[in-house]
């Protein structure tokens, strides 16, 4: 069985290797505190789990992909914590699972990725969405439906059908959803989900969600301007779109 959470991104060989009881995939991070991490033994087989500690345990964060050979083995250990309600900060934990068969002598080992893409928050959502329009540059990722009006768009960037674009810059890493309107603004670095409409603003490292409608006073928009220009000023001609 396979379990891989879906709210992580990953890019890895995940050649599974069946002579182990279960794998499951680490990566070292600065902070640990929001995650649940491993400690391993020098023999590479993890000791212990630990949920989200307070005090520094490892920095071998457990990210959300993991390999049992048995998923019967698994079931029931999960069946064993709802059925006595055995919960950890609110919440049924996979870690206690994990925990109650390692203690019955089943062999977990850590698995290592090439890279692991979060979107746990708003700000590693957004980065997510920068590595991934960094990791398909080299594709078209403007419909054919966008409607561009006077606007510049600033590769990569990733618009959707039936957009309409007004006097704007987009770029670089926007994401933009379709039938979204964008007018007189600048957005770059961010997430903007479908029919959205943006008037006269600058939005950097955001997320704006489906059917958000959100415009400053009408006296910005010789600022939004002077923005762009910068903007495009910065940039080599032979990026824009």
């Amino acid at each position: 069985m396979i379990v891989a959470f879906a709210d992580t991104l990953f890019r890895a060989d995940f050649t599974i290797d069946d002579e182990k009881e279960g794998v499951i995939w680490v990566n070292r991070i600065e902070d640990p505190r929001m995650f649940g991490v491993i400690k391993v033994d020098g023999d590479g087989v993890i000791t212990d789990f630990v949920e989200k500690p307070t005090t520094f345990v490892s920095d071998l964060a457990i990210i959300g992909i993991y390999y049992f050979k048995s998923g019967e083995n698994l079931q029931k250990e999960l069946q064993y914590l709802i059925d006595n309600n055995i919960r950890e900060k609110g919440e049924y934990q996979l870690t206690n699972a994990l925990e109650n068969m390692k203690t019955k002598g089943m062999r977990f080992f850590p698995g290592t990725v090439d890279e692991w893409l979060d979107c746990g928050n708003k700000d590693a959502t957004v980065f997510t969405n920068k590595r991934v329009l960094e990791l398909h540059s080299s594709e078209n990722m403007v419909a054919a439906t966008v409607k561009n009006d006077n606007s510049k768009i600033i590769a990569p960037c990733f618009i959707g059908e039936n957009v309409e674009l007004i006097r704007s810059v987009i770029g670089p890493y926007a994401s933009i959803g379709a039938g979204s309107r964008i007018e007189n603004s600048v957005i770059s670095n961010s997430i903007l989900q479908d029919h959205v409409k943006i008037r006269n603003t600058v939005i950097d490292n955001s997320m704006i969600g489906h059917h958000a409608d959100y415009s400053n006073a009408a006296e910005q928009s010789a600022i939004i301007r002077r923005i762009a220009e910068q903007k495009l000023n910065k940039i080599n001609l032979p990026n824009v779109a």
